[in-house]
Order: C-alpha cells, then sequence, then structure tokens
C-alpha cells in the first residue's frame, strides 16, 4: 500500500468510491467532508443559499445573486473547520480535494457523486424536503445515507422510490469524525442487506472506523446508554452532593474515560444537545427506565439560563480572568448556582488505587470505597449495569455492540459488560440488586447455566457470550484483528518493562509495557531480547502495543536525571552508547524490524521508528524529535539519522541548505506532527512506510509488512559511509538564524545554547566543507552533545519541571 492514506479510489464488495457529496456544511458536516478528503476521495460539500445579505456584503455593494453570497454559508463553515483546534483534516494540503457549493447551483452535480450523506439540522420535514430534491438529481444504485443522531430511517425513507429506499440508510458519525471511531450503521425497513454490508466493511477498511450495526430505534446505540449514563450521573452527584469538580474526577481517567469527565463533556457537547436527546428519550413508553431520562434540577436550570457550555462562554464550568489577567477556571456550585475557583479533588477511595496500573482491578477497589465517592460508584454502576441488560434485544441482539458502541463513540477504554467482567458477573449482580433492581433475566439464566463471564479470550480471539445459544462466539470482523490482550498465552519472554509475543506466522511482537511506555533498562533489554530472538528462530519483528496514552514517550528521564544530578558522566555516556547501539541493532539486525506507532511517538519512541525497516503507523499517530524541550538534543541516532535523511534528498542543483534548515528546525523547536501524514510530510515517516487509518487493525497490518519485507528477498542492510553534511557553511548559516531570534527574544540563552550543539552534529560538526561522513562519526557527535549538555544547570531544571508538574519550563 502506498504512504499516502489511501488510493483515491476506495473498492470494497465490488462498490467503487471516487466521490462523496455532504449536504449541510455545519460543525458534522464539514468534519465528516474533511474526513472523507483525508482518505483521499475527491468531496462536494453543500448548504443553503442566504435569504438575505449580511452587513459585510451590504457594505460592499453585493446582491443576493452573487456568488460569494450564495455560497457564504459553506465558506463560512468550511473555514471555520479549517481554523477547528484539534485539526479535522489530516494535513491542509487535503483542503483542496473538497469543493464547495450550495443546493440551488450545485445540487445537480449529485448525479456524479457514489455516495451522498445528508447532515443537514434534525428535522424531519427539512430533512424530507431535501431528500424530495436529491431524488430528482440523483443516479440509480448511487448510496444515500443520514447521520441523524436520532430520528427514525423508516420516517426518513417515508415517500421515497423503491431505489431510494434501498440504498438508504442511517451512517451516524461522533464527533469530531476524525478521532471518534465509532460509525454507527443503521439500517431501514426497506434497504438492501449488501448495502449494508458494503457500509459495515467500508467504514471499517477506509474510514477507520468501529461500525456498529444497529436497530432504528430511539438513540440508536450509543446515545441511548451514554446519555442515560450521563443523566444519571449528573442525578447521583446532585442527590449525594458531590461537587462537578469531584464527579469529573471520578468519571476521568480513573475509570478509564477521558480526562473530560462527565460535567465537563457536557460544557464541550452542549447541554442543549443533550437535553434535546433525553427529551426525546424520555418520550418512549416502552423502556422501564424512560425516567432516568428526566433532566436534573441543575440540567434544568441551567437551560432556563441559557448556560449551555462552551458555545455559550459558561456551563458547569466558567473561563475567567483573574486580577492578574491569568486564564482561570471557576466551577459551578451545584446548591448556590454561583460559580467558585475550581478546587482540587481529594478522596480516600482514589487514594486506595494510586499505585493500580491495571484498570481492571482497579474497579473492586473503587466499589468498595466507604465515603462517597465509592457510594457514587456503586450506584452509578449498579445503574449502568442493569439499564444496558434490559436494552437486550430491544437495541442489540448481542451485548458486544453495546461495548462497542460505548467505547468508541465516547472514548471508554472499557465497555459497560467488560467492565462488568472485570468485577465479576456474580458480584455485579449482587451490587445492582443491593440497590434494589434487578438485571435482565438472561443474566440469571446465563450464570444458572454456569457462564460467569460475557467475554473469553480463546485461540488469540476474544469472544462474547451469545444470549440465544448459550455459547461463546467470535465477535463479527475481528477475525482479522492481532490483539495482544487476547495472545497472553503467546508470551514467550517478558520482564517488567516489555514483553515478547509469538504473534505467528513466524512473526514476534515486542511490547513495551512501562509508565508512558518509556525507554528504561527493561525496555532496552527487551529490544535486544527481541532481536536476538527474531534472528535466531523467527523471520520479522513488529514492534507494537495497545497502550491509548503512548507508542512510546521517549526515554525515562528519571533515570537520567539522578545521574546527572549526582554528576555520573560516564554513567549518561554508558546509558546513551547503550541506547544508540539498540538503534543501529534495531536498523542493521539480519531480520526486518517493522514499527508500529501510534499516539505519542516522541524523542526515543520516534528514533526507533526512523531505524525501522518499515513503520506502519496509526493515523493518529503524533511523531517528534521532542529532546530541545527538556535541555538536550536527540541522541539515540535521532540528529544522525535526520541529517542523513536530508542527505538522501539532495539531488544534482537542489538547495541543500533549505532541505536541512527545514528538518534542523522540526528538531530545534521541539515540533510534533498533528498527524501520520504529517510526519510523513516532515520527513519522519518515508514515502515506503504505510498509514492505518483503523488501530484495531495496526499490529496486523505491521505483521504482514513484515511478512511481505521477509518473503521478498529482505537483505541485512550495511552502516552508512555515504552521509552528506555540510560542515562549517551549515553551521554559520544556523548560527545566524539563531542569534537572530535571541535578539528578537523569541529564545533564551539556553535555547541558543542547544540550537548550536544541534546545528554543530547535523551539520557534521567542523568541517571545512561539505563532505560525506559515516553514521559512527555522526553518532559521536550525538552523544558528546548530548553528555555536555546533560551537565547543564538550566537543563536539570527543564528536566526536573517536566518530572515534578508534567509541563516543560523555558528558562
Amino acid at each position: 500500500m502506498e504512504a499516502t492514506l489511501q488510493k483515491p479510489i476506495t473498492q470494497t464488495k465490488n462498490r467503487t468510491i471516487r466521490r462523496v457529496a455532504v449536504l449541510g456544511s455545519g460543525i458534522m458536516g464539514s468534519r465528516i467532508a474533511a474526513h472523507f478528503a483525508n482518505i483521499g476521495l475527491d468531496v462536494l460539500l453543500l448548504d443553503i443559499v442566504p435569504n438575505a445579505l449580511n452587513a459585510a456584503e451590504e457594505a460592499k455593494g453585493l446582491t443576493l445573486e452573487n456568488p460569494a453570497v450564495r455560497n457564504r454559508i459553506v465558506n463560512d463553515a468550511f473555514q471555520a473547520m479549517l481554523k477547528a483546534s484539534p485539526a479535522a483534516l489530516y494535513s491542509p494540503k487535503f483542503a483542496g480535494r473538497i469543493k464547495l457549493g450550495n443546493f440551488d447551483d450545485n445540487l445537480k452535480e449529485l448525479g456524479q457523486q457514489d455516495w451522498i450523506i445528508e447532515a443537514v439540522v434534525e428535522r424531519l420535514d427539512i430533512k424530507r424536503s431535501l431528500y424530495e430534491r436529491v431524488e430528482a438529481v440523483r443516479k440509480p444504485g448511487t448510496l444515500i445515507t443520514s447521520n441523524t443522531s436520532g430520528i427514525p430511517m423508516h420516517l426518513l425513507a417515508e415517500g421515497r422510490s423503491e431505489d431510494f429506499r434501498r440504498h438508504f440508510c442511517g451512517t451516524h458519525f461522533f464527533n469530531p469524525p476524525r478521532y471518534l471511531r465509532l460509525l454507527e450503521i443503521i439500517p431501514g425497513p426497506d434497504t438492501d442487506p449488501a448495502i449494508i454490508d458494503f457500509l459495515m466493511s467500508y467504514g471499517d477498511l477506509y474510514l477507520g472506523k468501529t461500525t456498529v450495526l444497529c436497530k432504528d430505534t430511539p438513540g440508536f446505540i450509543a446515545n441511548r446508554l451514554g446519555i442515560q449514563s450521563l443523566v444519571q450521573t449528573i442525578r447521583v452527584a446532585e442527590e449525594l452532593g458531590l461537587t462537578v469538580e469531584e464527579v469529573d474526577k471520578l468519571t476521568g481517567p480513573v475509570v478509564g474515560r477521558p480526562k473530560s469527565g462527565t460535567f465537563r463533556l457536557s460544557d464541550v457537547v452542549g447541554l442543549d444537545t443533550t437535553v434535546n436527546v433525553a427529551n426525546n428519550l424520555v418520550k418512549m413508553e416502552h423502556d422501564e427506565s424512560r425516567e432516568s431520562f428526566q433532566l436534573t434540577p441543575s440540567m434544568q436550570k441551567l437551560m432556563e439560563n441559557k448556560w449551555l457550555g462552551d458555545k455559550t462562554g459558561q456551563g458547569y464550568y466558567k473561563k475567567t480572568k483573574d486580577a492578574n489577567g491569568k486564564t482561570a477556571i471557576l466551577a459551578l456550585d451545584l446548591k448556590t448556582f454561583e460559580y467558585k475557583p475550581s478546587q482540587k479533588v481529594k478522596f480516600a477511595t482514589l487514594e486506595s488505587t494510586k499505585a493500580i496500573d491495571n484498570l481492571r482491578k482497579r474497579f473492586s477497589v473503587l466499589l468498595a470505597g466507604k465515603d462517597n465517592a465509592g457510594e457514587f460508584y456503586r450506584r452509578t454502576f449498579a445503574d449502568g449495569f442493569s439499564y444496558a441488560t434490559h436494552r437486550i434485544p430491544e437495541i442489540s441482539d448481542e451485548l458486544y455492540r453495546i461495548d462497542a458502541a460505548i467505547t468508541t463513540g465516547f472514548g471508554w477504554q472499557l465497555g459497560l459488560f467488560e467492565t462488568w467482567d472485570a468485577i465479576g458477573v456474580q458480584k455485579g449482580v449482587e451490587l445492582i440488586e443491593a440497590q434494589g433492581k434487578k438485571p435482565a433475566q438472561w443474566v440469571y439464566d446465563m450464570l444458572a447455566a454456569g457462564f460467569t463471564s460475557f467475554y473469553k479470550s480463546e485461540g488469540g480471539k476474544k469472544k462474547y457470550y451469545d444470549i440465544p445459544t448459550k455459547s461463546y462466539k467470535v465477535i463479527p470482523g475481528t477475525e482479522s484483528f492481532t490483539i495482544l490482550e487476547n495472545l497472553s498465552d503467546n508470551i514467550i519472554w517478558k520482564n517488567a518493562g516489555a514483553a515478547l509475543y509469538d504473534i505467528g506466522d513466524g512473526i514476534l511482537n515486542l511490547e513495551f509495557r512501562s509508565k508512558m511506555n518509556t525507554f528504561g533498562a527493561e525496555v532496552i533489554e527487551g529490544l535486544q531480547k527481541a532481536i536476538s530472538t527474531a534472528e535466531k528462530d523467527f523471520r520479522g519483528l513488529v514492534i507494537g502495543n495497545e497502550s491509548t496514552e503512548a507508542f512510546s514517550a521517549g526515554a525515562n528521564l528519571a533515570t537520567l536525571f539522578m545521574f546527572a544530578i549526582e554528576q555520573e558522566f560516564d554513567e549518561i555516556n554508558l546509558m546513551i552508547a547503550q541506547f544508540q547501539q539498540t538503534m543501529m541493532r534495531a536498523r542493521y539486525s539480519s531480520i526486518p524490524v517493522v514499527g508500529a506507532p501510534h499516539t505519542l511517538a516522541l524523542g526515543g519512541g520516534c528514533e526507533l521508528n526512523l531505524h525501522a525497516d518499515r513503520v506502519v503507523a496509526h493515523a493518529e499517530t503524533y511523531m517528534g524529535l521532542v529532546e530541545v524541550g527538556v535541555g538536550l538534543i536527540p541522541a539515540g541516532g535521532g540528529t544522525k539519522e535526520m541529517a542523513a535523511r536530508a542527505s538522501d534528498l539532495y539531488q544534482t542543483g537542489d538547495p541543500e541548505l533549505n532541505i536541512l534548515q527545514n528538518i534542523f528546525m522540526n528538531i530545534a523547536t521541539a515540533k510534533v506532527s498533528a498527524s501520520a501524514q504529517e510526519a510523513k510530510e516532515m520527513n519522519y515517516i518515508r514515502p515506503t512506510d504505510q498509514i492505518v487509518l483503523n488501530r484495531s487493525r495496526l499490529i496486523a497490518e505491521a505483521k504482514q509488512a513484515a511478512i511481505e519485507l521477509a518473503e521478498n528477498g529482505y537483505v541485512q542492510p550495511k552502516p552508512r559511509t555515504d552521509i552528506k553534511v555540510q560542515g562549517k557553511t551549515g553551521i554559520a548559516l544556523f548560527k545566524a538564524g539563531i542569534t537572530a531570534m535571541r535578539m528578537g527574544n523569541y529564545i533564551s540563552d539556553h535555547d541558543l545554547k542547544i540550537a548550536e550543539k544541534l546545528a554543530y552534529v547535523i551539520c557534521g560538526g567542523d568541517l571545512s566543507a561539505p563532505q560525506t561522513v559515516t553514521e559512527q562519526y555522526l553518532l559521536d557527535l550525538e552523544r558528546e552533545a548530548f553528555l555536555s549538555l546533560s551537565g547543564e544547570k538550566k537543563t536539570l531544571e527543564r528536566i526536573q519541571s517536566l518530572l515534578q508538574g508534567g509541563k516543560p519550563l523555558r528558562n
């Protein structure tokens, strides 16, 4: 596969998608369009024509017939999308793949599209009216889907032609579409099953989504469970007298959920959005717990005050300025409805879990808490477990779909049934009954039949409990995944920081297990062991893991700091030399080494991938050589490798110093890519490397790359002796630029010192003219510069700041 994200034409199951139209350019529509542009497709983004001029247009003397006016709504939405943070596009260059227009002038172009996605306002009458216009220009057989978050498919499709209804269904993306992995597929009553099969496959393979088949029920799956959980969490918080900050701490990373927690999430999404969904769901007469969607007192009060969250400047939180002009976060007092300075949270129950890194082992401790935190967990967990059991078979026939939707739609690490498994099914039943509730009868039947878990791993595959057959079945669509969590029986070696798996077909996988997967002695030992084992008995090595935080955040700074404080420079020299040797061992092993980075690949995590034979990166990979931020330069071969990559880019007549300068500035500013695509543009990922959109497929794709390299006559590389460096000429250029930045107060004196050392190394040292050098020559320069900087007081201050507060220091 090419290193571009996908080929411009995507095809699966005899249907080809070349062009996609998105109708409606609001927050969802514009960002759905951006994600299709991310995978290489041509996208047509349309919206309505304004019915009146705005002040700026009147001042320019424009009329309603002016093209700029007619496209104002879509143009403004598109510009807002381009400025959005986090970015909707993998690269700003991809914006050119999106063509803008309006429903009056450009609707006829829908006849040239392969897929039409409607994402207009959530009103049945408006959607139906648009569908009537679409049907007049749409070619038969074209996919037509709705991004509705809750309007039933059977109502949307009413009155349309047979061909329209056969090719129509719901494709509910979650916001932001680039980052949230859930894509709910909702068939209508007349949808051709082949269309559903196509979309389930397409979303997985090309959009990088976890595609979840839903029934045409209110709220589908994720919103039904997610909104119920959110409203009930707020209700329990109010009843127990918990603060906004306390609840967000209790419902954040400690239970494997996003840092936003509950109330911050409400502010980001917009309380009105949550309330609109809840108000629709509370009308369901068939739901035995529909009262759980009733708005709580605080939700009602905030709606009355129009304190909807970020969109109105205040909600459960309010951002303001203190007396010194610094930003301060105020939190709403749920009793007085006044804003107060946000307070730090402390519960004995939370303190008792600080040493428990394993999320699954944490739940039993949290539920046993004797304080308000423990009571909060008992009530909310019991309610969530019970509610989920009663939604089968109403919203889903299989329990795994519920977990898949809630985890990928709301960013939870574990679904409801996975969490329940972690505390034990029988204990979960007892927890529910202690709250005066009962799970659905099928849970009692499952236990009575001798089944004690909702999931189990068998033969390297994850299986779920199938209720009708009372047996375990492999989760459909995951047969081709390689999931390390399911391969614990395949571990052939491990230490405290790493584990080595046999993942089949003659391929090993090395998994890092240190905090943030940082490089310490155990990880280095794991790398050496993995390579030597693979060279002896296997044909390839993959370096990948399933962390949700980082592929690797780089070196273990605590060890370096300890040595530097004690001035043990021989130890630092040995440590860096060993790290360099390990990187070179990866580069020059007799078997192919494939890196599978994702999330953060910083410092040493980036350097390891720079030395791999192939990189198979997840699209959301944030890669960079960031050592300058802690007062150092890359010394695990990173500076050497980027000098080599610059050398490889030189062509006859090229301005070589300009090429090297771009690379130098990326390192000197500790720039981190905002995507794998940007990492490619920064030369951290090569044109021959691969970018994968579906995180669940990452290790499987990396394994396949290792197999292909092995089977295509892999030849062990030889150390390079041909790296062209610029010597004094380059150093002089960089020093001039760095000095100008210092004079303009853009950098500090210490930044200047670090940058000068980086320039010296990347240019090959004090050479009189450009010439070729060896890798080892540059590695030695790296190590010398690193050693000298590690003895600097200001470098130690930077490292200490990062270790103590997690924040970089500019001194």
